[in-house]
């Protein structure tokens, strides 16, 4: 398990960045994202139950996962760190992206992997003062797969106020940053937007998502919303989407986490 937190410069030698000699095969992930709702089950208000997180994750097996709302050192949910704790029940390589100081300690949105991590870094992500919107911020980290390749990972959580604005800022600056990303990438999160949004329009002008017509994600009970996503690019010749499916998890969290299985080619 390892806490991968420097602000190393996010771009490298290209050269760096090439597979290994003779790794020609192609190499499936398995990616989740899931707002773990700082691991409070909606039925049982105040109570914090990490385990049915992890259990929830570890029946998965992914790879790579996006987490939002996760708590650090708060007073509602102890002073231990959620993505570490997930990390070490799970055997995975963390890195947590603060958005605010929430109850004496950190709240914001994190990354698990079983792979190795570097180049971590959280960037944050506008919101209009008028509105009074909670910052948010696009958490990423270079990920080296097990055939020596390297892409970049990003977990967000998107502006949940009413009215688009901030979501609208924040989808554009992500289409910002990620432009300049010489590596291949994949972004998982809550957008709080539905696909037939301009928000998710946007985020669809940078990325493919590895669903179309995709299954809702909340409220646990009776879904009707799809607002998680899971996208990559480049969108042609890298990635392919072997599977795309919602958990159907009721307990853990008020959202249903998203797991997909890509395809990567070397």
């Amino acid at each position: 398990m390892v806490a991968a937190c420097s602000n190393a410069p996010k771009f490298t030698d290209p050269a760096a960045d090439k597979p290994l000699p003779g790794t020609d095969k192609d190499i499936a992930v398995q990616v989740m994202a899931y707002n773990i709702h700082h691991c409070n089950p909606p039925s049982r208000p105040d109570f914090i139950d990490i385990e049915a997180i992890a259990n929830t994750i570890r029946a998965q097996n992914p790879d790579l996962v996006a987490l939002q709302e996760v708590d650090v050192n708060t007073e509602r949910s102890g002073k231990f760190n959620q993505a570490e704790e997930l990390a070490r029940k799970l055997n995975m390589h963390y890195f947590f992206g603060k958005a605010i100081d929430h109850q004496g300690g950190d709240y914001g949105v994190a990354i698990l992997s079983k792979y190795p991590l570097s180049e971590t870094m959280v960037n944050r992500l506008p919101t209009q003062p008028e509105t009074k919107g909670e910052p948010r911020v696009l958490a990423t980290a270079k990920v080296k797969l097990p055939d020596g390749t390297f892409i970049r990972f990003g977990s967000t959580h998107l502006d949940a106020q009413k009215a688009p604005v901030n979501r609208q800022l924040q989808i554009e600056e992500i289409g910002r940053i990620t432009t300049a990303e010489s590596l291949p990438f994949i972004i998982a999160g809550d957008f709080n937007a539905t696909a037939d949004s301009e928000v998710i329009a946007v985020l669809d002008k940078h990325f493919t998502r590895t669903c179309q017509r995709c299954d809702p994600t909340i409220p646990v009970n009776n879904p009707n919303k799809a607002i998680d996503f899971i996208a990559y690019k480049p969108a042609a010749g890298k990635f392919s989407v072997a599977s795309h499916k919602v958990v159907n998890e009721k307990y853990a969290s008020d959202h249903l986490p998203v797991v997909a299985a890509i395809t990567i080619k070397p």
